[in-house]
């Protein structure tokens, strides 16, 4: 195979991809909504079949579209599931390299939930501070026993951002957490125990409750502060 020829066909699978997604987004087409088939596709774009299904594929990974074998290709829920990919071997590869990825990820999802303490104090119910003491008192209950509570540590912080109504805001926290879970137990140092955790929760709480925006932005703070100390003895 020429150079020409090597350095042509990414670019032409590069071209279908773009071609794919401004075809879902002119044709206004939603998740789940089916695509045509590959032979309609193929003479849509010009291009033979195996570029066109290296372009799906490399947009599968992206959640963009979603390939079911035997019944055609549908329009994906465009996730976080490349970025989340991405950010795990990032912190897989920071684990060996001196923690510093690690820091800078902890200062955007730090930067993220302090920066949007403002608007959950202003927007949080009678509802929600109910589903959340109701939380915290499970995380009590748990660290009485000497238990950790990984659920119930997300469904805090899933419902304290929820009145916002910003899915993306969901989506990027769990993909934080679910970060930060997969390596904690790797990171120097002892981990904070039950109790602490099950503080840390209690005291953002009682700043919401109290509609203090300050407060509540150091008790999210004060909340990331044991993982920062672990991950600052590097």
């Amino acid at each position: 195979m020429s150079a020409d020829r090597r350095t042509a066909r990414p670019l032409l699978q590069e071209q279908v991809r773009s071609l794919l997604t401004d075809y879902i987004v002119e044709h206004g087409l939603g998740p789940g909504d089916p695509l045509p088939t590959e032979q309609e596709l193929m003479r849509e774009f010009g291009v033979g079949r195996n570029v066109l299904r290296e372009g799906l594929k490399a947009l599968q990974a992206l959640g963009i579209v979603e390939v079911r074998h035997g019944y055609g290709t549908f329009v994906g829920n465009a996730g976080l599931t490349a970025l989340e990919r991405g950010l795990h071997f990032r912190a897989a590869m920071s684990l060996r390299a001196g923690l510093g990825e690690l820091r800078d990820l902890l200062d955007v999802r730090e930067a993220l939930e302090v920066g949007l303490a403002a608007r959950v104090v202003a927007a949080v119910d009678d509802a929600q501070l109910a589903a959340l003491e109701e939380i915290v008192q499970g995380m009590q209950r748990a660290a009485a026993a000497g238990d950790y509570f990984p659920e119930l540590d997300w469904r805090f912080h899933e419902t304290l951002y929820a009145p916002l109504g910003n899915a993306l805001v969901t989506d990027l926290l769990r993909v934080f957490w679910r970060v930060f879970g997969d390596v904690e137990a790797q990171l120097p140092g002892a981990r904070y125990t039950p109790v602490a955790a099950a503080g840390w929760h209690a005291g953002i709480l009682a700043a919401v409750r109290q509609q203090d925006v300050g407060a509540t932005q150091r008790a999210v703070a004060t909340h990331f502060a044991d993982i920062r100390e672990r991950l600052g003895r590097a």
